[in-house]
């Protein structure tokens, strides 16, 4: 199972892929027809089962003061990009642990490159950062509105795939850096279908408990 799930998500570097050849509605292989409060109940219990573990690490991550761990979340809108936060992350020790979420840039954060804001807010050796969102944003939802770079002050202003293939190059040439100084990156999108993503937010909708979570902006 931990093989199968590995292989399942992993991405090999400089491969290309096309996220309609993962099914977003996988959950432990072909062969295993389970309800779904069996396989949140079987999640629940997976997650449990690793929380020592994960408690453990980030005492020898904090003890040795060597590295760093940046972890990146990225999904489209109800993903469960805050529930894995919550719930998978909750054997961390929050005092060496620090989520940041990313939505529109402040006045202060638009006066500098594209890259600071998430720059200053990266984990100091010894500590786990959490990114809800994160500098992949810039080359996302940017490449849908490119009115929003006109904030930005771009110069020169001109957005053709010159200039997106030179912020590849700047994310990558970062990325690199920060391994180089130590600062560890695991990268997770959340994967959903438009399907799923339309009934969760339907939830938030229908449920007052939820409304907090919805945006007429999603």
């Amino acid at each position: 199972m931990a093989k199968e799930t590995y292989e399942q998500f992993r991405v090999d570097p400089h491969s290309k892929i096309r996220l309609r050849d993962f099914d977003p509605a996988w959950a432990g292989g072909k062969q295993r027809k389970l309800r779904e409060d069996e396989l949140k109940l079987e999640a629940k219990e997976h997650i449990q089962r690793n929380l020592k573990r994960l408690a453990d690490a980030q005492e020898l991550l904090y003890a040795s003061n060597r590295y760093a761990l940046l972890v990146v979340l990225q999904g489209m809108d109800a993903a469960g990009k805050d529930g894995m936060i919550k719930h998978v992350m909750s054997g961390l020790n929050p005092q060496g642990c620090q989520v940041f979420s990313f939505k529109q840039p402040t006045d202060e954060e638009l006066a500098h490159d594209f890259l600071w804001r998430y720059h200053v807010r990266l984990p100091a050796r010894g500590r786990i950062g959490i990114f809800n969102r994160s500098y992949y944003e810039e080359v996302l939802v940017l490449r849908v509105h490119p009115e929003l770079l006109e904030k930005q002050k771009i110069t020169p202003p001109k957005h053709g795939n010159a200039f997106w293939e030179q912020r590849y190059e700047n994310i990558v040439a970062f990325e690199r850096h920060l391994l180089q100084s130590g600062t560890v990156i695991i990268k997770l999108f959340l994967h959903i279908s438009k399907k799923e993503q339309r009934r969760r937010l339907l939830e938030r909708l229908e449920d007052p408990n939820k409304h907090w979570k919805f945006s007429a902006g999603t």
